[in-house]
């Protein structure tokens, strides 16, 4: 009689929405019936009312709800004027997102390194990046800490180039006490179902402190009308957040800080019992920053190695990203080969994200990190 080898366990999933949303249930089904009740479903009082709520969550004066996290930086780089001929500056360790908005509108993303500890753009690469057409640089506050903005905004306002702050994983991080998509002319948030301020479909959001940016923005998610809604003055897209995401969002939004406290406590956590494991680097938090945890991400030789071995055992994990967006296919044309981004070469071949949520318990914590031991040492 052939034994069988002892059953994994399969019960600590990347993310737990199931656990989320057992605890909010009443509240979002009340919300959703209230839209259903309305029979209002685009550009109604919730997205209205959810607007004013994200603008002061972010400190910001406006909120412009859009149909996605692309949409966001997309519309926020039509607006910002970038158009076919000119750059836009990105690093190059993010979603692809974040590059191919400028492509869809013609311009030309031009890749920057990251730093090494904190994963986010090397603010000493930018002067040597910045041409005539240059035209926004798009800091990405990656796995929930900020970019170091500061030095991104002084090299920006001296060239007169836009920032806009690509905040899709970080809502509700800080920067020596400014939150994240506060302090450019623009900031993008993303509203997918994973994010740490996910809804039930896509929506997105892009805030600003700028009246006319505002403006803009409104006149082009809506076919570039302005006065009358069957004149358009511009071209411009159909990207709105509906009400029925918006309903959802402002239930899940009263309850972000404490989510992002469990983040946090779970990831101080995480810190504790991977201290012990030899060759793992626990994600380094800068001085001045508030990270958010949207994504847990540790460095470890022989990364797929250990993951394969994870998943052996049970234990879920994700790399983001693989890939640099210069060594991707779709922008191979600009001839930047292996090497070139080096720092981002490098966190594509160890970065790994651990599971990480407010409902995460201390006994799962403790299995990832019994699991990653063993995973090192075989």
């Amino acid at each position: 009689m052939s034994s069988t080898p002892a059953k994994t366990q399969h019960d600590i999933p990347m993310l737990d929405l199931k656990a989320q949303y057992a605890g909010i249930r009443e509240e979002i089904r009340v919300a959703i019936d209230a839209v259903l009740d309305s029979q209002h479903f685009i550009l109604g009082p919730q997205v209205k009312s959810f607007e004013d709520e994200i603008a002061a969550y972010c400190s910001a004066k406006f909120a412009v709800g859009v149909a996605s996290g692309t949409d966001a930086l997309i519309l926020a780089l039509h607006a910002a004027g970038a158009g076919p001929g000119d750059e836009v500056i990105v690093p190059t360790f993010s979603y692809i997102a974040t590059a191919d908005s400028a492509s869809l509108l013609g311009a030309k993303p031009v890749f920057v390194d990251v730093l090494p500890d904190t994963f986010n753009l090397d603010p000493a690469q930018l002067e040597a990046r910045i041409t005539s057409r240059t035209r926004a640089i798009v800091p990405v506050h990656l796995y929930g800490q900020p970019a170091d903005m500061d030095p991104i905004l002084e090299i920006a306002r001296r060239h007169n180039v836009l920032v806009i702050e690509d905040n899709a994983q970080a809502i509700g991080a800080s920067y020596k006490g400014r939150k994240t998509a506060s302090m450019g002319e623009m900031g993008c948030i993303s509203f997918f179902p994973s994010k740490n301020l996910g809804g039930y479909g896509d929506g997105g959001m892009v805030v600003t402190s700028s009246a006319e940016l505002a403006a803009r923005l409104r006149s082009i998610r809506g076919h570039g009308t302005k006065t009358h809604k069957y004149m358009s003055e511009e071209q411009g897209w159909n990207s709105r957040l509906d009400e029925i995401q918006a309903a959802i969002l402002r239930v899940k939004l009263r309850h972000l800080d404490a989510w992002k406290r469990g983040r946090q406590a779970n990831a101080k956590h995480y810190d504790q019992l991977l201290a012990r494991i030899p060759g793992v680097v626990p994600p380094h938090v800068a001085p001045w920053a508030e990270h958010v945890y949207h994504q847990y991400t540790i460095r470890v030789p022989r990364r797929d190695l250990v993951q394969k071995s994870l998943a052996d055992r049970g234990v879920p994990s994700t790399v983001y990203y693989p890939v640099p967006m210069h060594l991707q296919g779709v922008y191979k044309t600009q001839g930047l080969g292996l090497g070139s981004l080096p720092h981002a070469e490098k966190a594509a071949n160890e970065v790994l994200s651990l599971p990480i949520y407010p409902e995460l318990s201390a006994e799962q914590m403790a299995r990832v990190a019994e699991a990653l031991a063993e995973a090192v040492r075989s």
